[in-house]
């Protein structure tokens, strides 16, 4: 039997078509080059090798996206009928779980998996993003600890897990040593894409944004190619540097440019200029008709019933476009997920659910309102998933919701929060301004 670049067996496949799915996972796990048309070569020279077909389902099934999970669970069952070895069954068990909805359930799948298999390079991978989008980052610690004896710096594929330790320490506010990793695994793959992302929110949860600039521009090359998939997620990073040094026209500038231009067509990366256009939105930049734009990219993308962050910000996008019946009518389908019994059900109920309502009500004017529900989200704000700086919006409108309310003590305390870790923000330093015009 066949083995990959790690060493585990692979069913069905002949030395080319194993080193085309060596190929694809270096490819999609180091965010460079085309995973998919790989996994695809890897299937039509060996028809009866699952790995090619489960990992193509595992890369569609990662974002949760409604339309991407209905060809990942084609792929799956296209898997389940060929002949697999038992850690293909433990994959595709693993993934069934996922394409159910049953994400944390998965997570824990691969976690027994990956105490059988811990050179799996795949299962990593999803394991690290599926936490991602749960919130869960001090897990991929703990993972990547306990697999790191079983691997050598000359294994393919320990950049990778170097970046993913890196980013969780970035998450848990160990900032320099999330940064040391980041440089490490991109001197071994300079392309990495989780490396950049890394050393990227180290500088924008610092409040490094002068610096942050600097390192775009000066790697755009190694992380903003044509091979590079994930790029549009690293421009809208750029462009919060930019906003943060109230550079709002040049954030602008990348919206139009590169950010939109190279954005994927799923729920997930959908939020990032959603979440730009929010931002500048309510800094007062007049946006023109971008929310118009943005919203027939949302389609088919945002259901209700798979993810709340996604759907937080399909609803900034109805909302600031005009549309309030399509917010309304996402905020019905949430409260029916809400009411359900699934893994989804509590988070609908107890984050997602208020969390829309204060953003409608933040829209509307209704500023007490808004107040009155995002507050008392802040401590369960992690399930949503995402990292702080993605959820970052819901304090950033919280912050202007005191502001424009004259919540004085709470828009203070806000923005004293904002300065203790970006103090150099101009952002923040106008927060704080204003909240001390505030009458007492």
């Amino acid at each position: 039997m066949t083995q990959d670049a790690q060493g585990n067996a692979v069913s069905g496949g002949t030395r080319e078509s194993v080193e085309r799915l060596d190929q694809a996972i270096r490819a999609f796990t180091i965010g460079h080059g085309d995973a998919l048309a790989l996994l695809d070569a890897a299937a039509a020279l060996s028809p009866g090798m699952p790995m090619a077909l489960i990992a193509k389902a595992w890369i569609l099934a990662f974002p949760v996206d409604p339309r991407l999970a209905t060809m990942a669970r084609d792929l799956a069952e296209r898997a389940g009928a060929l002949s697999l070895n038992g850690r293909e069954r433990s994959l595709l068990g693993a993934l069934d779980l996922q394409l159910s909805g049953e994400r944390r359930a998965s997570i824990t799948a691969l976690e027994a998996h990956l105490l059988d298999h811990p050179r799996d390079l795949l299962a990593h991978y999803a394991a690290f993003y599926g936490d991602a989008l749960l919130g869960r980052f001090p897990r991929m610690r703990e993972r990547v600890a306990r697999a790191f004896p079983y691997w050598s710096s000359d294994t393919p594929g320990f950049a990778v897990l170097r970046a993913a330790r890196g980013f969780a320490l970035e998450e848990a506010g160990n900032y320099a040593e999330a940064e040391e990793d980041a440089r490490a695994a991109i001197a071994v793959e300079p392309h990495l894409y989780f490396a950049h992302h890394g050393i990227m929110h180290c500088m924008e949860m610092t409040g490094r944004a002068a610096d942050g600039l600097a390192w775009s521009r000066d790697h755009a090359a190694l992380w903003a190619s044509a091979e590079s998939g994930a790029q549009g997620h690293l421009w809208w990073h750029t462009s919060l540097f930019h906003v943060e040094l109230g550079q709002l026209g040049e954030a602008l500038d990348l919206y139009d440019g590169p950010l939109m231009r190279t954005i994927r067509p799923i729920g997930f990366a959908l939020s990032d200029p959603a979440a730009l256009l929010w931002r500048l939105d309510t800094l007062g930049c007049d946006v023109g008709r971008r929310w118009h734009d943005l919203l027939p990219r949302w389609e088919g993308h945002a259901d209700g019933r798979s993810i709340v962050f996604a759907d937080m910000h399909a609803a900034m996008t109805e909302l600031r476009s005009g549309n309030e019946a399509l917010a309304d009518a996402r905020l019905a389908t949430m409260r029916l997920t809400a009411a359900g019994s699934g893994e989804a059900a509590s988070i609908y109920r107890e984050v997602g659910v208020p969390l829309v309502e204060g953003l409608i009500a933040f829209h509307r004017g209704a500023h007490e309102d808004c107040v009155a529900r995002l507050f008392p989200l802040r401590a369960e704000l992690w399930r949503i998933g995402g990292s702080h700086a993605q959820r970052d919006i819901v304090d950033w409108t919280l912050t202007v919701a005191a502001l424009r309310g004259g919540h004085r003590a709470l828009a203070l305390g806000l923005a004293y929060e904002r300065l203790a870790g970006r103090p150099e923000s101009l952002i923040n330093r106008r927060f704080h301004d204003e909240a001390e015009r505030i009458a007492s």
